[in-house]
């Protein structure tokens, strides 16, 4: 795509099935990235720090209170690489990879929204899991799980296993941060907070007052650390904000795992689905 030119509106098939490329109406450079009929990434070409996701904003307020400077992060789950540009213009000189599965919509991706702009900011096609095994112990200051096969997250993303390995290549003041889905009881996001919990002491959760008590199904954010978390810092900017979001800290997320098991590899779970009604699909 030439300088000045932008996406084009329209259905592409990509590995998972299809992509939808929809124009944000309120925003003149704004887009939206719709797999198999579920928004996936929020992009706006001329401001990269406009996190339009409300979930994607507290993963912002995270890395926002992470140590000064350049970051060096991996993100498990690509589209369209909305935190990893977000990171690359609020830090400057981060070192970035992106792992993504599905290489049609990495191609779809380069095409209609350049990461040539971000140094540092490298795509790699291939299993994220996969990915951080091969890379160096105590390599990095952020891991973000931010993955989904239309509306599931992989399990295998989530169990004990998998943490160890994050645990792995972070810094001893790293942050790992999971966007997990779930309604209802919320016992996926229970059992996954128990997971973490085994391989992090420091655990916090974000999420909307709403999810957290049943009342609809949205998204929450997880973060974890060998070193204490800013809670009491979140916890105000999250109350604070226009659609207001809750803080629970470690003790509260003790209370909140009781009597649900951490997932190991192997096990037969079911992973949460949105209603069809959440967003609009038949």
């Amino acid at each position: 795509m030439r300088r000045g030119e932008k996406p084009f509106p329209g259905r592409y098939p990509i590995a998972q099935g299809e992509a939808e490329l929809l124009r944000d109406a309120d925003r003149d450079n704004g887009w939206v990235i719709n797999i198999r009929g579920v928004p996936q990434s929020y992009l706006d070409l001329d401001d990269p720090t406009h996190l339009d996701f409300e979930y994607m904003r507290l993963l912002g307020d995270v890395v926002d209170r992470l140590k000064e400077g350049p970051l060096d992060a991996v993100h498990i789950g690509g589209a369209g690489c909305t935190l990893a540009r977000y990171v690359a213009a609020t830090r400057p000189g981060s070192r970035q990879i992106v792992y993504e599965l599905d290489e049609p919509l990495v191609q779809l991706v380069r095409e209609h929204f350049p990461l040539k702009p971000f140094r540092g900011l490298k795509v790699r096609v291939g299993d994220g899991r996969a990915g951080l095994a091969s890379l160096p112990d105590d390599s990095d200051d952020l891991v973000v799980v931010d993955a989904f096969s239309g509306a599931e997250m992989p399990v295998a993303l989530a169990s004990v296993e998998f943490t160890e390995q994050v645990a792995r290549v972070l810094h001893g003041d790293g942050v790992y941060l999971v966007n997990v889905a779930d309604g209802g009881g919320l016992g996926f996001a229970r059992r996954l907070a128990a997971t973490i919990a085994e391989v992090f002491p420091h655990l916090l959760l974000l999420g909307e007052p709403g999810v957290l008590r049943g009342r609809r199904f949205g998204n929450l954010v997880l973060a974890a650390s060998r070193a204490p978390l800013p809670v009491a810092e979140l916890t105000r900017v999250s109350a604070g904000k226009p659609l207001p979001a809750r803080c629970m800290d470690t003790a509260e997320l003790a209370r909140f795992t009781a009597g649900h098991r951490p997932i190991r590899d192997g096990d037969d779970i079911a992973v949460p689905v949105p209603p069809p009604a959440v967003f609009g699909r038949n």
